[in-house]
């Protein structure tokens, strides 16, 4: 997976959110002004409560469109002025966001209907980062912001005189095999983040102090707090997932540090224990399908095809790549994007500037001006990406009819889901259906497909479990700025069984190496969408009544499937999110098992393989 993360203004419309944040009048709390300019006065009533959110759902519309304006322009030219301009509009939207929060705790208790509680609950909890009322402190806490994402985006590392940024970095790090290169280029990024931590710190501060403002404990209670269920029942729920998976993820270990040990010798991996962190072909080893020919089965090296290489002998370039994806939904049944995605999406890597390449999808008006933002290479990795980008924009088109508060996922694990969901389907029946290869592989060569994307699908989870723990530890004060590396390092090995290459530097901040942590971004969705993408899987399977293995699968051109998936999506997030999930899947509680339904033929090859090693770490 590509470092994605949502920007549609109507997900970040509340709060400082990863790319968007919606901008206000700058009144705050304490001025005690509603949202429509009156001061509140008597014990509010239901018509008190409808006149506050008709207002505030206006006054969101609009400086959410203005603020995603902004950000569009600010990720796509990175300079002074922009991040300048991203700054204030980043105090403005922290202001109105937090006041619109503030007031709406006032109907708190009132006997409201659904609809409106549902809003009032929305405005209250989903805040990412919040100021308290103070406008300095707002401002303060905007510029921090601004000032990590900008020393994120533009950190670089210099080797042999040659000043690399994070993707020529990366790009060492997928595709050497030289533990000493792949040791500096991973610890030359880590360099960059040093800086942030006292910021990160305060940050912390801020956001505590504007959550305590509105009513929560701290920040990891608010961020749990949008799951439709108490906070510790959410962290329940996440350990009672990881539990259905953690026994594939446990022999997938196994396997990868068994192979890595022959390739490398002891002295660089050893046979037991965690895997060296940079030998695993990813910059933070969330994904490890980069490694796949140090890796592949004795004998099945060969998936049957290479759609990097089919790509580039077809000559292929990034807008049609784009293409192929919004085929494949049209296939369904969906209306074709609009002429102005094509006309305003950034799609390639500009060489005259500096932008954010983070892969992206917007909504910049909350209607039909969607977007995607992303240097697209030709390969495999970023044919998927697309896909995964445009199911965002898909699921903003399809809810632009809902209320302005409910033009959002389900929960945020859906909107990533959703394209992930469609990518499941890129088997070899669909790459032989659109032209890409002219055979379909037979049956033996699944075992290579099935472990190279079970380097990206199954190694990804526990890491997508951990960064949002890490920062709930912080939020809550149990992991102290001193022992921000510390306490990363002891949930990456207790979870994913990986260490650093060597000793850290004492002022080493590798979470911050990390976009989604300077960026402010939630990090469970990615967990919880990987959950939801094979659910949708297979239950869209079972719709179209396919019997052969879940991993040959593909809904390419079934309207049935499409229509259902519609339903769920244009539902927004007007309901709770367990009936979205029966909408199409006909149940109402996510479930791993659908993944280890769909690997259930490598888990065997795996067990066999693993016999006699010690596995664990």
């Amino acid at each position: 997976m590509k470092q994605i993360w949502l920007c549609g203004a109507a997900i970040a419309a509340l709060g400082l959110a990863a790319c968007e944040q919606p901008a206000g009048n700058g009144e705050t709390p304490g001025d005690g002004a509603m949202a429509n300019g009156a001061a509140p006065a008597g014990e509010p009533t239901v018509e008190d409560a409808r006149a506050f959110l008709e207002n505030a759902e206006a006054e969101l519309a609009r400086m959410s469109e203005y603020a995603g304006r902004v950000y569009w322009v600010q990720n796509t030219y990175i300079n002074y002025d922009t991040n300048w301009l991203a700054s204030r509009v980043g105090s403005e939207s922290t202001q109105l966001s937090v006041r619109l929060a503030g007031e709406a705790a006032r109907f708190e208790g009132l006997d409201l209907p659904t609809e409106m509680s549902r809003k009032i609950d929305i405005l209250r909890q989903g805040i990412t980062i919040p100021a308290p009322a103070d406008a300095l402190i707002a401002d303060e806490l905007a510029e921090i912001t601004t000032r990590l994402d900008s020393t994120y985006a533009t950190g670089t590392y210099v080797i042999d005189g040659e000043e690399l940024d994070l993707g020529e970095l990366s790009t060492i790090i997928e595709t050497s095999r030289d533990p000493e290169e792949l040791r500096e280029a991973w610890e030359g990024w880590r360099t960059v983040s040093p800086v942030m931590a006292p910021d990160y710190a305060r940050m912390v501060e801020i956001a505590n102090a504007g959550a305590n403002e509105l009513g929560f404990a701290n920040l990891a209670e608010m961020w749990l707090s949008n799951y439709d269920m108490p906070p510790s029942e959410m962290e329940a729920e996440v350990e009672r997932l990881w539990g259905q998976v953690e026994p594939l993820y446990e022999q997938l270990h196994c396997y990868v540090r068994a192979e890595l040990h022959e390739h490398y010798g002891d002295e660089v991996q050893p046979a037991t224990g965690p895997i060296r962190a940079d030998l695993l072909g990813n910059m933070w080893a969330q994904q490890w399908s980069n490694i796949y020919p140090l890796v592949a089965p004795e004998g099945d090296a060969d998936p049957g095809y290479d759609l990097t290489a089919i790509l580039n002998e077809r000559g292929y370039d990034a807008r049609q790549m784009v293409e192929v994806g919004e085929d494949f939904f049209s296939s369904m049944g969906f209306s074709p994007l609009p002429e102005t995605f094509w006309e305003r999406s950034l799609i390639t890597q500009p060489e005259d500037r500096d932008v954010v390449c983070h892969a992206s999808a917007w909504n910049i008006d909350n209607v039909d001006d969607v977007r995607i933002k992303m240097c697209t290479e030709v390969n495999a990795e970023d044919f998927q990406t697309v896909h995964h980008e445009l199911g965002h924009n898909y699921y903003q088109r399809a809810y632009n009819q809902q209320d302005f508060l409910f033009r959002n996922g389900a929960h945020d694990g859906f909107h990533e889901a959703i394209g992930d969901f469609i990518a499941l389907s890129i088997t070899p029946e669909y790459l032989r259906e659109i032209g890409l290869i002219d055979e379909v592989p037979s049956a033996d060569a699944d075992l290579g497909l099935l472990l190279n994307q079970s380097l990206d699908k199954i190694a990804f989870l526990p890491f997508g479990l951990l960064i949002d723990k890490w920062r709930w530890g912080v939020f809550r004060g149990e992991i102290a700025p001193e022992n921000y590396n510390e306490a990363w390092w002891d949930l990456r090995t207790q979870y994913q069984g990986i260490v650093p290459p060597g000793e850290r530097p004492a002022d080493a901040f590798d979470p911050g190496a990390k976009y989604h942590i300077p960026g402010n971004t939630p990090y469970l969705r990615y967990f919880l969408s990987f959950i939801l993408q094979f659910q949708f899987h297979e239950a869209a399977c079972e719709m179209i009544g396919w019997e052969g293995p879940l991993h040959r699968c593909s809904v390419y051109g079934n309207e049935e499937v499409g229509a259902r998936f519609n339903a769920m999506m244009e539902m927004g997030q007007s309901q709770p999110w367990p009936d979205a999930l029966e909408a199409f899947t006909g149940t109402r509680q996510m479930d791993g098992s659908a993944i280890i339904a769909y690997f259930e033929p490598l888990m065997g090859y795996l067990e066999e393989q693993n016999e006699g090693r010690t596995c664990g770490w």
